[in-house]
């Protein structure tokens, strides 16, 4: 690993990736070809010195919300979507190690064998060494999103911004996918997003960043080197302070 981190306004963040970033053209599970070009990604972030923790939902697998929808027991439910986010963690894990990362999964529930119980100081020992850590489960509760588990990790790691990656540029007035007249915002505050109901995080993620002062930056993963451009300082995307 070489340390180019001088170069960056940030020199340790945590990157929040939905489960469903890891689909590419699949309807369901994990594409090889999508979570290798992210390890790739997130290799060159690696590889300038900037110390990176990870949080990805499940969503491709499981969402909890949805199968309490269809009648399940909430907390069953989110169980449930708490092991699909192990399951993408672990692929993500194998990918970064082919590709010379060294990385661990902490999970916040016990798995035994499969991956490290999460302790902060085991998480911040795991930085410091210059590994990726990427943080599964959840919080490890029911009921809890993985965005508002990205914003506690964040805080519990000393992150200096949490980012978000999305399949946009930003953050909108409305789904610019549906509406070619939606505007996006460059800038926005903690409580602009909550008076507003964007969907950025969900209210809880929200409410922890602003109590802590934590930036969240939302930006488009897909387009290659724009985390580079995000941890140099660069205006992509959309700032939430």
């Amino acid at each position: 690993m070489t340390d180019s981190s001088s170069n960056m306004v940030y020199r340790r963040v945590l990157l929040k990736l939905s489960g469903e970033a890891l689909l590419g053209d699949a309807p369901y599970g994990i594409s090889p070809e999508v979570i290798d070009d992210l390890a790739r990604q997130i290799r060159k972030v690696h590889e300038t010195g900037v110390e990176l923790g990870l949080v990805v939902g499940g969503g491709n697998i499981f969402r909890g919300v949805a199968g309490s929808a269809r009648g399940m027991d909430r907390a069953a439910a989110d169980q449930m979507g708490m092991l699909a986010t192990v399951m993408n963690a672990l692929a993500l894990q194998d990918s970064l190690m082919r590709q010379g990362v060294e990385a661990r999964v902490l999970s916040a529930i016990e798995l035994g064998r499969m991956a490290e119980h999460f302790v902060r100081a085991r998480a911040l020992k795991h930085l410091s060494a210059g590994r990726v850590v990427i943080f599964a489960a959840g919080t490890g509760n029911p009921f809890f999103t993985t965005d508002t588990a990205a914003a506690l990790r964040a805080l519990e790691i000393n992150a200096e911004a949490l980012l978000k990656a999305t399949k946009v540029d930003g953050v909108y007035d409305k789904d610019p996918v549906k509406h070619a007249d939606a505007v996006k915002f460059h800038e926005l505050t903690y409580k602009d997003v909550l008076e507003k109901d964007l969907k950025v995080m969900d209210a809880a993620a929200i409410a922890l960043a602003m109590d802590a002062k934590l930036p969240v930056i939302v930006f488009n993963m897909q387009v290659p080197g724009n985390i580079e451009k995000v941890l140099a300082g660069e205006k992509i995307g959309t700032t939430v302070r």
